[in-house]
């Protein structure tokens, strides 16, 4: 791949299309991901807990959908296709939401899915491809490429989170599904700035016509090639996901006794070994360095779950806690209970460029901190914002409304914490894997992400908030109050002794990445 054409600030052109057509896609999630558990609880009447599972199954197949969109591009779709044919499903998912009904949702949420899956992995993998090995440069790239992402996020939790709030839910995923069809506009007049990744085009494989065995015989579909057979068969996963979503759970009797059969978990462990064996088996396929370094991945893997189980509540517990203990009154006007959320994307946005200079600094200084510490750091502010919430309950009113500045305060730990994590980790993906795995190995790193979603709407159940609905099973302010500030304090505690743990065994991590930094 040449590097001839880069931008004034020495960064690839292509760079600043991806960032742009992230943007547009991240606006359009985060749309509908920060008037979910709202729509769910206020419009279609849902309790707490059953929100929280719903929410979490939709955004766990949300990161889990990159390990099928991610594998598909590798081998048949490219990554340019892919990303088209996920861009169209995810506009058309927001606008079947419109519908106004259950079904409906289910419907959209399960276009989102099955679209992301094919984005989501592959805008990360051509990311990667714009710099050469070893280049310096791409931690800072992966870090602005974040910046986008979050510039998408912080436009949803004001405008759609606003505009939803205010007006009515179906504007304001309506106004999401319009930034996604801006995005693919984008992507597609941009391309001749990212035309130098290698594997954008349809592979071989892919154009290939469609077909199958039976005995000895090869049945082949003359009118479909394989990548118009894999974007038709996209379709028939949509109802799949409208029936994990509303059934993440499967209950049945046996001898007069009730069971509940944990689908959504199984299937989601299943596919995690599933993966972490075949980026392990592909990584001793190329020697022992890269064994050593899928190794390495797969617990960078487990550690995000970590994380991201714990962060993801924002869309959740932290949402009904600003509804129902947060003063949001701001000289007069009340912040939308949605909008908190716009904290976050916010303090990316803000810090985002320090850090991108900060890398580059440190590692011109010597004193950049290796993979395994930046882990630890940023799970440490995680847990340190957690614990912000045992201040803000000290300045409770009358009413056990804690200060607007306790969402504040934890939003700006979470985020620096996440400027040392996720980012990061984007990048060490690619520099972790090899080339002919790097779409399936982007797509076992969002699985992690799908893991810990589905974990934090767990999570979420066991709050106070949540499985003790206010007004169905006698909460009140006073009681919601106090459990939620003793489990975010626990969550808290906890991640504080987990950082420890990581920091502690970053030598031996440093030593399977084998020099990779």
């Amino acid at each position: 791949m040449s590097n001839s054409s880069t931008a004034q600030q020495g960064h690839p052109r292509g760079l600043m299309t991806l960032f742009f057509s992230e943007m547009w896609e991240r606006f359009c999630y985060y749309g509908m991901r920060v008037l979910l558990t709202l729509y769910l609880v206020k419009s279609l009447m849902k309790g707490d807990s059953q929100a929280s599972l719903m929410y979490g199954a939709y955004t766990a197949l949300i990161y889990a959908a990159p390990v099928l969109g991610g594998k598909m591009a590798d081998k048949y779709l490219g990554y340019r296709y892919a990303i088209m044919l996920g861009a169209v499903l995810m506009s058309i998912g927001e606008f079947m939401i419109l519908g106004g009904n259950e079904n409906f949702l289910l419907i959209g949420m399960g276009a989102l899915i099955v679209g992301n899956g094919y984005f989501k992995a592959n805008i990360s993998t051509i990311v990667g491809k714009l710099y050469e090995d070893d280049d310096p440069r791409r931690d800072s790239g992966f870090t602005i490429f974040y910046i986008g992402i979050n510039i998408g996020a912080l436009l949803a939790t004001t405008l759609v989170a606003y505009v939803g709030e205010t007006y009515g839910f179906k504007y304001g995923f309506g106004l999401a599904g319009a930034g996604m069809l801006l995005g693919l506009l984008l992507f597609w007049t941009g391309r001749d700035n990212y035309k130098n990744a290698a594997g954008l085009d349809i592979k071989e494989a892919g154009m290939e016509y469609g077909g199958f065995k039976l005995g000895k015989e090869t049945f082949t579909f003359r009118p479909l090639r394989v990548y118009q057979a894999i974007s038709i068969g996209s379709l028939a996963l949509i109802p799949l996901c409208y029936v994990l979503i509303l059934k993440n759970t499967f209950q049945f009797n046996i001898s007069g006794e009730a069971f509940t059969f944990p689908l959504m978990t199984v299937i989601l462990l299943a596919l995690f070994a599933y993966v972490a064996g075949s980026l392990i088996k592909a990584g001793i396929a190329e020697g022992p360095i890269w064994r050593d370094r899928m190794v390495a991945l797969v617990i960078f893997m487990f550690i995000n779950i970590i994380f991201w189980a714990c962060f993801e509540q924002a869309g959740t517990s932290l949402t009904l806690f600003a509804d129902r203990n947060v003063d949001r009154e701001i000289f007069g006007w009340i912040m939308p209970a949605s909008m908190t959320q716009f904290f976050n994307p916010f303090f990316i946005v803000l810090f985002g460029s320090i850090f991108s200079i900060m890398w580059v600094k440190l590692d011109q200084m010597g004193k950049n901190p290796s993979i395994p510490m930046k882990f630890s750091l940023g799970i440490l502010q995680l847990g340190l914002g957690f614990l912000v919430t045992l201040i803000g309950l000290k300045f409770a009113d009358d009413a056990n409304m804690v200060p607007l500045l306790t969402l504040v305060f934890l939003y700006m730990l979470h985020t620096t914490g996440e400027l040392f994590l996720s980012p990061i980790g984007l990048s060490m993906v690619t520099k972790l894997s090899p080339k002919n795995i790097a779409g399936t190995a982007m797509g076992g790193w969002f699985l992690s992400f799908a893991i810990a979603n589905y974990a934090g709407g767990l999570i979420a159940t066991l709050t106070g908030g949540h499985g003790h609905d206010v007004g169905e099973e006698g909460g009140t302010a006073v009681s919601g109050l106090q459990m939620y500030t003793e489990v975010f304090s626990t969550i808290g505690w906890v991640l504080v002794v987990f950082a420890v743990l990581i920091a502690l065994c970053s030598k031996p991590l440093n030593k399977l990445m084998h020099g990779v930094k």
